[in-house]
């Protein structure tokens, strides 16, 4: 009971913040006030969090994910009925919100995916929890790492090493994901028979790949020319996810975004599926969603120059 409700009934705060509720407990009775689809779903995650304690001791940082499972407005409240897990060797992982759900039910159903949305909602990390999975199920021989090699408004001058060297600090995100999900030497040697490849997206012209799991991050910083380049690549028994924020384009002014000229062309192609994710899919601290709804805001109110 005490790791339900944490240290100095933190938990319990917290829940109050999320839902707008209020929790009054005494040993193992709760009274919950508030309108009653909030009780519900106040209900609901006591027992899906209560459940967990026997298993692992909760943190903030995990109530907040069990509260993001719950935080579903009516746009979305169409509900996925077989709910998609990822089933790795370190453990399942499922979406956390109904834009994870429907993200990792697309994967699963189309050849190539879209996932567009802000930092932090899981974009990244599930597609390589997908591509680890295919691989170890042997449906994929080979998982390729792309991502357009444009600096974050920073000038980083010339890198040394070789081709994988100098392209490490733009995959460093895929590389922490993989780490997690496969450990640091298995990888290691993946990379070193090439059953894992990483390359930067200029090297992928002419190449054509069959059953392979290809993964393009920062898609936001490809141009026109290499978003079509790259959607070309794919071959016979291949998935293809593109991920990427529209809102952190790094291109120099005068280019235009290949990933937001893509979703008018092919938005409403069949057999390929578009997720779009909103601050409310952020997973990490609870401070990220509200710094990207204050900058949202902000950009909705300031005219345009």
């Amino acid at each position: 009971m005490s790791n339900l409700c944490g240290p100095l009934d933190r938990h319990l705060r917290q829940i109050e913040r999320f839902i707008g509720v209020e929790i009054n407990n005494r040993c193992n009775n709760f009274h919950v006030s508030g309108d009653q689809k909030s009780i519900e779903l106040t209900e609901s995650v006591l027992k899906e969090m209560y459940a967990t304690t026997e298993a692992e001791p909760l943190s903030p940082e995990r109530v907040h994910l069990f509260l993001q499972s719950i935080n579903i407005e009516e746009e979305l409240e169409e509900v996925i009925e077989d709910e998609v897990s990822i089933k790795t060797k370190r453990g399942i992982i499922r979406g956390r919100t109904p834009n994870q759900k429907l993200y990792l039910s697309n994967i699963q159903s189309h050849d190539i995916n879209f996932g567009i949305g802000p930092a932090g909602t899981g974009k990244t990390y599930l597609a390589v929890a997908c591509a680890v999975a295919a691989m170890e199920q042997d449906r994929a021989r080979r998982l390729v790492l792309v991502r357009p090699a444009v600096e974050a408004g920073e000038k980083l001058g010339f890198l040394p090493g070789d081709m994988v060297q100098k392209v490490d600090p733009y995959l460093r995100p895929l590389y922490d994901a993989l780490y997690e999900m496969l450990g640091f030497e298995k990888v290691a040697k993946l990379i070193e028979r090439n059953v894992i490849e990483v390359a930067p997206l200029a090297f992928m012209r002419g190449r054509t790949l069959n059953e392979a799991f290809i993964i393009l991050d920062e898609a936001q910083n490809t141009t026109v020319e290499q978003m079509k380049m790259f959607l070309t690549r794919i071959g016979f028994n291949s998935t293809a996810i593109v991920t990427g924020d529209i809102t952190q384009i790094d291109l120099p002014s005068a280019k235009l975004s290949g990933l937001r000229h893509v979703i008018d062309i092919l938005n409403h192609e069949k057999d390929i599926s578009f997720t779009f994710f909103k601050s409310r899919d952020v997973v990490r601290h609870p401070l990220v969603a509200r710094i990207l709804d204050a900058y949202e805001k902000y950009d909705q109110d300031s005219p345009k120059k």
